[in-house]
């Protein structure tokens, strides 16, 4: 598979939505994540991340006047539970969070849930589980050709440093908006600090359409995490 530019998958697409990236540093030293969410409409770009107390970040409203319809928009887009982090775009963080606290596993998890009840859009629901060693899966529960049945396929990759995968809600802007098609994408991932990687993801997102940047590194010696938000609402 091609190994492709982040930046470039980033900055030649107006609107990927909702994106996930997960994969490893160059030098070894650390996972590497990133989750962004964009919003063509008001109510989608009335909103902020801020940190939870599950060790992630929740959405939240920035003008909480304005607030429209919080049913697809509000959720904990990133929890923690022991030495795993999960990353997701809606509320089946908590789904898949829950699942595995009991025991269970995260297809279990994903196999109650489906895509998101936007008709026409049904837009995917997204997710990703990061180990401690760095390995991760990667999941896209989507409409069948924008008919209401849902295809669910899951993705699972050893870490290796450089690389990570990169999936997101919509092959492009549209309307309705078509789905991602096909595996998540691979992508090169450098050495630089979690500083220039976050401004690197940002600066290359659609300036009308992008709203908030989640990314974190994670030290694999020392457990170490260093995370960054960027908000477009300030």
């Amino acid at each position: 598979m091609e190994i492709k530019s982040l930046e470039s998958e980033l900055n030649t697409n107006s609107y990927p939505g909702r994106g996930i990236v997960l994969g490893k540093s160059a030098d070894g030293k650390n996972a590497v994540i990133a989750y962004f969410i964009m919003g063509r409409s008001a109510n989608s770009r009335n909103r902020i991340f801020e940190e939870n107390d599950r060790g992630g970040i929740r959405t939240k409203a920035f003008d909480e006047s304005k607030m429209e319809d919080p049913s697809l928009i509000i959720y904990n887009p990133v929890l923690k539970l022991g030495e795993k982090t999960i990353v997701t775009n809606g509320d089946q963080t908590d789904t898949i969070y829950d699942y595995l606290k009991d025991g269970k596993t995260v297809f279990e998890a994903l196999q109650s849930r489906e895509f998101e009840p936007d008709e026409p859009n049904y837009t995917p629901r997204i997710s990703g589980v990061l180990e401690k060693n760095g390995d991760y899966m990667l999941s896209i529960l989507k409409s069948n050709n924008g008919k209401p049945q849902c295809v669910r396929n899951y993705f699972e990759y050893p870490a290796e440093a450089g690389l990570g995968h990169f999936i997101h809600t919509y092959k492009c802007d549209g309307n309705p908006i078509p789905s991602y098609e096909g595996e998540p994408t691979l992508v090169e991932i450098g050495n630089e600090s979690i500083d220039d990687f976050t401004k690197a993801v940002w600066d290359n997102l659609n300036e009308d359409n992008k709203v908030s940047l989640f990314t974190r590194y994670i030290n694999f010696e020392t457990g170490e995490e260093q995370t960054r938000i960027v908000n477009k609402n300030e």
